[in-house]
């Protein structure tokens, strides 16, 4: 990244044909560039009015709207313009080349959020959700990724803090005036503060699994013998043809994954070769694939159209995974009603007709909330490793101060650096204090116009 004097300038709208395009520029230049470059000029700030984009030469760019925002009442905090044009992969992409030939430069990744943050318009945890937002795939990634940039988290955070800043006063008030008439503060008090606080980050901390699971989706992977109905289950739960399906087995080489959900769970449906030996190269190479997803899966459907091919794909997913199975016959609407009463522990579904889909996703979101906890949505959540690694490093440091403090093995003074290291630790994971490496990993994977 640049200095934060430049004027930066982008496209904020996804690449290619497009009704609609939005070029954004921000920074102590965007006005008095665009001023230069559009006119007429709206009468006042967040106005939106017809205008007309030129470069350098005074040739027309494009017709569109124009609204400018300035410091410190916009998304970044600095003076910005906003011209909606038409889309497509010239107009906006000209329009960004005449500002830039006029004193802007082309913005990096995340540029605009990131200048968000150092402005104090977000913390860390919201521009986190930014992202979370334009790489959501499902609606429980995304109202988690809404919860997070309303503040939830990060107010959760900042009560932890604050919790921990009273407590230190105590300990501080027991350091400096332990002769005073009403005696020390009683050391239970203070000890018990830091574990109500441990309770809360463990609390907090128990999230993690659901909220990861939820930002990337679970993976649910569909195994079985060959021509068995893995493919057109795969079609099926999605709604759509996205395998191809024949009755000549061994037509999936490589493995399907798509993005749909389950109950309200986001999950990535991976549809796999079957499982079987055999001597054709390319064949073998897919069953490898499916070994492979086998292994990392959070769910698996061990599908069969006889109880046999059941026994067989149950048996062989076993010596594969450690994810929770899903028994699941397939073929449902060949059975007969012998056949069904034999059916005990697995679903039946039927690609076909479209029943037993529901008990499908049943099943796997029960799977998922046995193996990860319920699905909590209005709750805030831990939602990446960061947050993670964060409540993990200011928990030890509470216990080692508890450790400390107990015993009076080093002087109480000593033993209150822990409290604070642990309040330092939560104002990193918000942003409250300088984490340069953590904003340049984290803005490198926006994309230009965030």
């Amino acid at each position: 990244m640049d200095s934060a004097a430049d004027t930066i300038a982008a496209v904020a709208t996804a690449p290619g044909r497009a009704a609609l395009a939005i070029v954004r520029m921000s920074g102590p230049r965007a006005l008095a560039i665009a001023r230069r470059l559009v006119s007429p000029w709206p009468d006042a700030p967040r106005r939106s009015s017809l205008a007309r984009a030129s470069d350098e030469t005074d040739a027309l760019l494009d017709e569109g709207v124009l609204v400018y925002y300035e410091a410190p009442a916009s998304f970044t905090g600095e003076d910005v313009v906003e011209f909606t044009c038409h889309g497509g992969p010239l107009t906006p992409g000209l329009i960004v080349a005449a500002f830039a030939a006029a004193g802007a430069r082309p913005a990096e990744p995340g540029e605009f959020t990131r200048r968000a943050v150092l402005n104090g318009k977000l913390d860390l945890l919201q521009a986190e959700a930014v992202g979370d937002l334009a790489d959501a795939t499902s609606r429980a990634a995304l109202r988690i990724a809404l919860s997070q940039l309303d503040g939830g988290l990060s107010r959760r955070i900042s009560a932890l803090r604050e919790r921990i800043i009273e407590v230190e006063a105590l300990a501080a008030y027991d350091i400096d005036f332990p002769e005073e008439d009403d005696g020390p503060v009683a050391p239970e008090r203070i000890l018990n503060g830091v574990r109500d606080v441990i309770a809360q980050i463990d609390a907090l901390a128990t999230t993690a699994p659901v909220g990861e699971l939820i930002r990337e989706g679970a993976c649910v992977v569909i195994a079985g013998e060959p021509n068995v109905g893995k493919s057109s289950l795969f079609n099926a739960m999605l709604g759509r043809r996205r395998a191809i399906v024949t009755e000549i087995p061994g037509t999936t080489r490589d493995a399907l994954e798509a993005v749909t959900e389950a109950n309200g769970w986001p999950i990535r449906l991976v549809d796999t070769a079957g499982l079987r030996d055999s001597t054709d190269t390319v064949e073998k190479l897919g069953i490898e694939v499916s070994q492979s997803y086998l292994e990392r899966a959070d769910v698996v459907l061990a599908c069969g159209d006889s109880a046999e091919s059941l026994a067989h794909v149950a048996t062989a997913v076993a010596t594969l995974s450690a994810a929770p199975v899903v028994l699941v016959r397939t073929k449902a609407d060949l059975l007969t009603s012998a056949d069904r009463s034999k059916v005990l522990d697995a679903v039946t579904v039927s690609a076909e007709s479209g029943d037993g889909l529901a008990d499908v996703a049943g099943a796997v979101a029960a799977a998922l909330a046995s193996a990860r906890g319920a699905l909590q949505l209005d709750a805030p959540l831990v939602t990446r490793e960061r947050h993670r690694f964060a409540l993990g490093a200011a928990r030890e440091e509470l216990s080692a101060f508890i450790e400390a403090w107990e015993v009076r093995r080093v002087p109480p003074v000593v033993a209150a650096v822990h409290l604070h290291e642990a309040t330092r630790i939560l104002e990193e994971m918000v942003g409250s204090v300088d984490v340069e490496d953590v904003l340049n990993k984290l803005f490198s994977t926006f994309c230009v116009g965030k």
